[in-house]
This record gives C-alpha cells, sequence and structure tokens, in this order.
C-alpha cells in the first residue's frame, strides 16, 4: 500500500500521508514551517473548530448552504472542538503571520471528515470557509480560546486560591508574627493581616482578568478579508454570533469596527497585561513563603512549608520551597510571554496584524500557566504550610 496520496492545490501537485485528513495547503505549511516544531495550541484548535460550527450553522440559517453540506461540517467541527483528531493538526505556531495555514488545515480536515459523512464533495473553501476569511476567523478564535480559558481555568483557579488564603487568615487570626519592612525587623503583625493583603491582591487581579472580558467577547468575524465585509451577508455576524453563544455559553458580540479588530490586537495586549500584573502578584506572595520558610535552623523560621520531595542530591533530609519556585519561573515566562505579545500587537500593517498565531500561543500559555501556579500555590504551599509558634514567639 502507498503511504502517500497525491492532492492538488492551486500550486500544483503535493504528497499528502495516506493517514491525513488534511489536504495540499496543510502539508505545504508543514514543509515550509519546520521552525518552532511546536504546533498551535489545543485550546486554539478546538476553539477554531467551534467557530467552524457556529460558521456551519450561520450558512445554513442564511440559506447560503445546503444543510446536507452544513450539518456534516458543523457534526465534523463538533468532533474536533472536543478533541478528536488532535493529530491531524500539526501546523507550526510559527507560520504565515494571519494563521492562514492553520484556518486551511481546519478547512481540509472538516471538508474531508465532512465528505466521508455524506458522501458529497465538501469543499475546504467554498463550502468550510463559506462567508469567512483567516484574517477575521484567527482573530475571533483567538479572543474565542482567550476568553473561555479565562472564564472556565483561570478566573475560578484565582477564586480558588483567594479562598483557600482567606480560610487560612481566619484559622491564624490571634497568631503574631514579626513584621518586616527592607527585609528588616518592623512592627508586630498578625498572620491574619499579611495573608489578607495577600487575597486583596488575588482579589484585585481576579477583577482585572474579568475587566478585560467586555473587549475579549467583541468578535472580528464578518470582517472577513480586510474588514468591509466582502462575500459575507451583511446578517451573517449577528447570527454567527447567536449560534456561537450556545454552543459557549459566553455572550460574544460583533466587533463594533471590524477595521480595528483586523488590524489591531489591543484586546488580547490589554489581557496578556493583566496577566502579567497578577503573575507579579503571585510572585510576591511566592517570595514571601519561601522567605518565612528560610532555614530551618539559620533562616527565619516562621513557617514549615509541607515537605513534597527531596531538596538536595547530595545533603540528606533537605527539603526546599519547591511550589514557590516553580511558580516564580511560570511567572518569569508569563513576563516574556506578555513582552512577546506586546512586540507582536505592534505588528498590525494597515489593514491586518500580522503576528496573529505567536499571539494566540503566548496568550493561551500564559492563561493556562497562570491557572495552573495559581492553584498549585493555594493547594500544595497554603493551604497546609504549619507556623512555627516557638520561632515566631523568640523572634518577637
Amino acid at each position: 500500500m502507498s503511504e502517500t496520496r497525491i492532492e492538488k492545490d492551486s500550486m500544483g501537485e503535493v504528497e499528502v500521508p495516506d493517514s491525513a485528513l488534511y489536504g495540499a495547503q496543510t502539508q505545504r505549511a508543514i514543509n515550509n514551517f519546520a521552525i518552532g516544531r511546536r504546533p498551535m495550541p489545543a485550546a486554539f484548535i478546538r476553539a477554531l473548530a467551534m467557530i467552524k460550527r457556529a460558521c456551519a450553522l450561520s450558512n445554513l440559517h442564511l440559506g447560503l448552504l445546503e444543510e446536507s453540506k452544513a450539518k456534516a461540517i458543523a457534526e465534523a467541527a463538533a468532533a474536533v472542538s472536543k478533541g478528536r483528531h488532535s493529530e491531524q493538526f500539526p501546523v507550526d505556531i510559527f507560520q504565515t503571520g494571519s494563521g492562514t495555514s492553520s484556518n486551511m488545515n481546519m478547512n481540509e480536515a472538516l471538508a474531508k471528515l465532512a465528505s466521508q459523512k455524506t458522501g458529497e464533495t465538501i469543499h475546504p473553501n467554498d463550502h468550510v470557509n463559506m462567508s469567512q476569511s483567516s484574517n477575521d476567523l484567527i482573530p475571533t478564535a483567538i479572543h474565542v480560546s482567550a476568553s473561555l480559558a479565562v472564564c472556565h481555568s483561570l478566573s475560578p483557579a484565582l477564586e480558588h486560591l483567594e479562598k483557600i488564603i482567606r480560610n487560612r487568615s481566619k484559622q491564624l487570626s490571634n497568631q503574631c508574627k514579626t513584621g518586616r519592612t527592607h527585609l528588616m525587623d518592623a512592627m508586630p503583625i498578625t498572620f491574619s493581616q499579611e495573608l489578607d493583603g495577600w487575597a486583596q491582591q488575588v482579589h484585585y487581579g481576579r477583577l482585572r482578568i474579568e475587566g478585560s472580558l467586555p473587549r475579549l467577547l467583541e468578535l472580528a468575524q464578518g470582517g472577513t478579508a480586510v474588514g468591509s465585509g466582502i462575500n459575507c451577508d451583511p446578517a451573517f455576524a449577528e447570527i454567527f454570533c447567536r449560534h456561537l453563544n450556545e454552543l459557549s455559553g459566553l455572550s460574544f458580540r460583533p466587533k463594533p469596527n471590524y477595521f480595528e479588530a483586523l488590524s489591531s490586537q489591543d484586546a488580547v495586549v490589554e489581557l496578556s497585561g493583566q496577566l502579567r500584573t497578577i503573575a507579579v502578584s503571585l510572585n510576591k506572595i511566592a517570595n514571601d513563603l519561601r522567605w518565612m520558610n528560610s532555614g530551618p535552623l539559620s533562616g527565619l523560621g516562621d513557617i514549615r512549608l509541607k515537605a513534597l520531595q527531596p531538596g538536595s542530591s547530595i545533603m540528606p533530609g533537605k527539603v526546599n520551597p519547591v511550589i514557590p519556585e516553580a511558580v516564580s519561573m511560570a511567572v518569569a515566562q508569563i513576563i516574556g510571554h506578555d513582552a512577546c505579545i506586546a512586540w507582536a500587537g505592534a505588528a498590525g500593517n494597515f489593514q491586518l496584524n500580522v503576528m496573529l498565531p505567536v499571539i494566540a500561543a503566548n496568550a493561551l500559555d500564559s492563561l493556562s500557566l497562570l491557572a495552573a501556579a495559581a492553584l498549585a500555590l493555594a493547594d500544595k504551599a497554603i493551604a497546609d504550610f504549619a507556623v512555627n509558634q516557638e520561632r515566631v514567639n523568640e523572634n518577637l
């Protein structure tokens, strides 16, 4: 049996693996873009498929797409949005700046799945991509995937962290400790007062991130190639958002200005800045935990973090503050992502930003890292540290 097949596009023939759902344009992208050797994030692919499903249903609603084709595309997209066929989306993050390669990867895979379902010829461009352009679809996918991550992952994680901190604050409300400024002894405070400061930082962080949502929930879909909406029914955007809201459970709406939506990524730059601020807050908490845990003999020794693993390959019995250290490294990565997103956000020229894939990848990685860091800090450091009461009293 042959391990490849021949596919054609406007540039000619190309060999594609027999097992691939995608076609010629995706294969060209695989051949051309071996730079990062990292595919687009799974959360982005799932959001992209959800958008394709909403587009197919919208085209059916408008009478633009035959029912059999629309339903087959929607069914295939539903499967991908649930995480199936993930190996069929290998296109590198570092690809064409519009994300056209990822859009065509999705178009080709869904067309193949839908054609197999119906026995009809379903075309990647004419049917799956109907009423769309990569230039409005990819910005929409960035906003949708980021909004889902904020609502379903990061915001609940921050809420959990705040709750854990406030619970510990109540437990330790009557226990005094040494307050410190400049890393030097200052006036006595309670553990509760110190922890309430952390909780308020996290609370403000959650408010900041949720405050960015109104701009994220505005979508570029309907602007098509340059923001003018060419090849798209004027009613499409509103109908699309209604279908997407039913699928996602969120409240998306069309952007009031598509030229802004395609040419800039200001909403995601704003989001990234808020993620950086929250990361800075988590680093402050992690630093406090490390200092209070330091010792156990020659450091501050206010608390003992739970021992999670041996801390040395050469010093028996040494235990390190591994969770605060891991959180601090995640913070460093998030700050680096923010610098990249800011630079990429400045890469708009005329009617299009041309660094969309790297913006998507970094924003989603930051959202994932921050949520995981918040949960780790809550459950593996703050929830069960022990106060070294004898040492605290001696210092007081």
